[in-house]
């Protein structure tokens, strides 16, 4: 008799991870001394964590403590400054006991979401979307709702969307900036959408990881407009400390306690070193604003290029993505990324991966990895495109 498999083990690929894989095995395949593959695939920042930072965990490590558990939110110290991170970039006062200090924003995804759902509950999303909010979603048995946005909205949600729902949805998940786009909730829209989600009982998900990586226009919080939002946020991308697997989660008061106990069953609490690291990386606003200094030229020099390749972009708000439609070179977008890495040297992420209807038109380049690599980049991608389209 065949043994049951269970339905998260149904779960669909984060086909950028399989990009990050093909990438490495070409790049192992080059002969020495050939150009080397151009990461544009992952949203990983080409630097590592501020060098202050560093310093803390090092001293840390040879500090001599054991360096064991925290509590399941994570430690004192760090909550607290992560409270007066609000007050700082927001104006906003926040209580240190509804901070929840979490395993990466990936670990505080399923927290949320079960705290705030149950199985068959309709969570709605703007599409294109982070893929593993669907993935996570529909492992835990939830359902996730569709709203298919373009340029004219910014790949953003409205509430004109949302109006059209019917029944309206259980749950909703917003980010700004967002992945894949590159484009923000204005305050004005974020807040329409948080009194649209108060008045109709449907609870808010904020996902505010890449806040700090903004250009031209202000950033927002979603708890400055609701206390009901449940906002999600990371120390891996402003903070550039992706591998360290620390982030949290600004919770509303009847779900605290909720997450407290899923955080104590399914994670323990996150890493002791990271946490440590985290709270020093506060302090490192020079190191971390010079990063952004770089992202933005990065940012200005290839939305000046791609377009020229056959690239059609759509506006680059924030984080550190280009939405590219590339409708005129192909349609099918996993197979061109394929073609782009195996002739061009360049690494991107298929739209397939962010928008299963429409993404066969588009690929999503991350600009968050050396200047010098982006501006290579470029050149490659409008020789490949010349020559090959």
């Amino acid at each position: 008799m065949a043994l049951k498999i269970g339905r998260g083990a149904s779960a669909p690929p984060f086909i950028v991870m399989d990009v990050i894989t093909a990438a490495n095995n070409r790049q192992a395949q080059l002969p020495p001394g050939a150009p080397h593959v151009i990461r544009m695939e992952v949203g990983q920042p080409g630097t590592g964590a501020p060098a202050g930072a560093v310093a803390a965990a090092q001293a840390a490590l040879t500090g001599g403590g054991p360096l064991g558990y925290t509590e399941a939110f994570g430690r004192r110290s760090l909550r607290e400054r992560i409270a007066r991170h609000y007050a700082d970039w927001y104006g906003l006062p926040v209580s240190a006991e509804r901070i929840a200090v979490t395993v990466g924003a990936s670990g505080a995804f399923p927290l949320a979401f079960l705290a705030a759902f149950n199985p068959g509950d309709r969570v709605a999303m703007a599409a294109p979307f982070y893929p593993p909010y669907v993935n996570i979603l529909t492992a835990l048995g939830m359902v996730p709702v569709m709203l298919e946005a373009g340029p004219q909205t910014r790949f953003q949600p409205t509430v004109a969307m949302l109006d059209a729902l019917d029944p309206p949805p259980d749950g909703l998940i917003v980010a700004s900036p967002c992945n894949p786009a590159g484009t923000m909730l204005h305050p004005d829209e974020l807040a329409a959408i948080a009194q649209w989600c108060d008045a109709r009982g449907v609870r808010l998900i904020s996902d505010e990881i890449y806040h700090g990586l903004h250009y031209d226009s202000p950033i927002a919080t979603a708890a400055a407009y609701s206390p009901n939002a449940v906002v999600v946020n990371s120390f891996s991308k402003y903070f550039s400390m992706t591998g360290w697997r620390v982030g949290w989660l600004l919770l509303p008061e009847d779900l605290v306690r909720p997450v407290e106990c899923l955080a104590q069953n399914l994670f323990i609490s996150a890493p002791h070193i990271a946490q440590i690291t985290a709270e020093a990386a506060f302090e490192c606003t020079e190191e971390l604003q010079a990063n952004i200094a770089r992202y933005r030229a990065s940012r200005d020099l290839l939305t000046a290029a791609l377009p020229r390749a056959g690239f059609d972009l759509g506006p680059a708000e924030g984080a550190f993505y280009l939405w590219a439609d590339v409708s005129r070179l192909t349609n099918d977008s996993q197979e061109f990324c394929a073609r782009m890495l195996a002739e061009a040297g360049v690494a991107a992420a298929p739209g397939v991966d962010f928008d299963r209807g429409r993404g066969g038109r588009f690929v999503r380049f991350s600009y968050c990895g050396p200047q010098a690599d982006m501006a290579a980049a470029a050149e490659r991608l409008a020789r490949w495109t010349r020559t090959e389209f």
